[in-house]
């Protein structure tokens, strides 16, 4: 079984295209699947919540700059980035608001594995995602009813209500299991956490896109464009920000991808409890196209020698 969670975890991206291969293949089959997002999100936040311990919040005290850095342009870059590539694209409707649900959410799970394999900074890493999840239930419905119009049929409690039950109850639940049975934890269920969360997020990945199959299809190609480019544009400024800031090139490295890589498995889950499955499709197509390159950009990071300058 460690093995196989190994495995999984190597070929991740690939698994996470496979999974939107499905939906297509499969809408009828898979559809239902879409129903059952937040209970797949939080079985993923539940296992970030397994991987913490209280020291990786003691950062935030040793370099409040390099983590303030880092979360102003999570919170910042990304939603700007999500509402202009959507207006110059004349995306509107559900495809608008799901590049901003996507845009607005705090930082990517399997972030802090591709900080890693780049040789950034992951204990910055780890402790951006962790304080960017806990953020998100301020910050995230703020920034989508900014964004996407008052007019939405949406109240701002309700969103935090669905962020709290969905991400920060089971990151909690998972830290608090991880102070008071650590050894077990570390033992029987770190392990296996890759195969689990990978599964997880291929799953609602390939159950959103055979939601919207029929929308993949026919507009797909330019949904993908603007999240490429959305994730691009995050990558760069991510980078930017932190060297504007004077961070080394490990922090910067580990801003870069926390900044480009989103919790789109959140805004899938907000998408579908409030809004529509098509405004899901955005968060599906990030999810793909972020482990693919993030991974790339790890891969390209990897090779070259880490520089002080």
């Amino acid at each position: 079984m460690r093995a196989v969670a190994e495995l999984a975890g190597r070929w991740f991206a690939v698994l996470v295209v496979l999974g939107g291969a499905a939906g297509l293949a499969a809408p009828e089959q898979l559809t239902p699947i879409a129903s059952q997002i937040p209970l797949f999100l939080g079985i993923i936040m539940f296992g970030m919540g397994l991987t913490l311990r209280g020291a990786d919040f003691v950062l935030v005290a040793r370099r409040p700059w390099a983590v303030l850095v880092g979360v102003v342009a999570q919170f910042a870059v990304m939603p700007l980035v999500a509402w202009g590539v959507g207006t110059v694209l004349g995306l509107d409707g559900p495809a608008m608001l799901g590049m901003i649900l996507v845009g607005a959410a705090p930082g990517g799970t399997a972030s802090n594995v591709i900080v890693y394999l780049a040789k950034g900074d992951t204990a910055l890493s780890v402790t951006l995602t962790a304080v960017s999840t806990l953020l998100a239930p301020l910050l995230t419905p703020a920034l989508v009813l900014w964004l996407a119009g008052s007019s939405l049929d949406v109240t701002y409690g309700s969103l935090v209500t669905s962020i709290v039950q969905i991400v920060l109850v089971p990151v909690l639940a998972g830290l608090l299991v991880r102070t008071f049975a650590g050894g077990i934890v570390e033992r029987y269920f770190l392990p296996y956490l890759p195969l689990v969360s990978v599964t997880a997020i291929v799953v609602v990945v390939a159950g959103i896109v055979a939601a919207n199959a029929d929308a993949v299809l026919s507009t797909g190609l330019l949904l993908a464009l603007a999240v490429v480019v959305h994730n691009g544009i995050g990558l760069l400024l991510g980078y930017g920000a932190a060297r504007a800031a004077g961070l080394d090139e490990t922090a910067r490295r580990a801003v870069s991808i926390e900044v480009g890589m989103q919790n789109s498995g959140l805004a899938a889950s907000l998408a579908t409890t409030h809004f529509s499955p098509a405004a899901a499709l955005p968060a599906a197509l990030f999810s793909v196209w972020h482990n693919v390159s993030g991974s790339a950009l790890a891969s390209y990071w990897a090779r070259r020698p880490v520089t002080t300058r």
